[in-house]
Formats: structure tokens, sequence, C-alpha cells
């Protein structure tokens, strides 16, 4: 559990430090199941999951927070409090906290 740990402080630093491309790279399976809260169909795999991601940073105006309140872990799962407060383009100011839950595997995260 000591490495998983290990994972998620480097992975959760990465994003403090506006590294969250990085972070996708090095701790994001290439076949990963993502879902947001409001889709009902999860999206699977790199090629669909990173150029959203890029989407969404390209669309941030001004990121005036982001925290990670509360991190746990167990065996092969992790779960990451967040709290974000940005204007998007799109969306308009955003202030939230939510909720992240990773399933690992060797090293990489498979769902979340």
């Amino acid at each position: 559990m000591s490495n998983l740990l290990e994972k998620i402080t480097d992975l959760n630093d990465l994003v403090l430090l506006g590294k969250a491309k990085e972070a996708f790279e090095k701790y994001y399976d290439k076949n990963v199941v993502m879902q947001e809260d409001d889709d009902t169909i999860p999206t699977a795999g790199n090629l669909v999951n990173r150029p959203r991601g890029i989407e969404f940073f390209k669309n941030i105006t001004d990121f005036r927070a982001v925290k990670a309140l509360k991190v746990t872990i167990r065996e092969n799962t992790a779960v990451v409090e967040w709290h974000y407060d940005y204007t998007h383009k799109g969306w308009g100011i955003r202030n939230y906290s939510q909720v992240s839950i990773q399933e690992w595997k060797n090293g990489k995260i498979i769902t979340t």
C-alpha cells in the first residue's frame, strides 16, 4: 500500500503544480475508463480521455485554486477529495469539491 501512497502523492503533486498533462501520461493506463457524474456512459482509452482533458484545460481562463482535501487508500483503490476554484469559458465561475475514486493496477489508474 505504501507504493500506492507514493504514486497517489506524486500524482496529486503534479496536479497541484499545474502538470495535469504529465500526471495523465505518467499514471493513467492506456485503456483507462473514466466517468464523470453527469455522463451516463463512461469513456475508455487515452485516445478519447486525453483530448477531453486537454480541451478542459484550454478553456480555463482563470485558475484560482486547487487543493487535495482528503486522501484515502485501500488495497488498489484511492479516493481523493479535491476542491477547485476556476473560471471556464463555457461554464463560468466554478467553485466546488469533487471526489475522485481511482482503481489502480500495475502502477496505473485503470478506472476513475
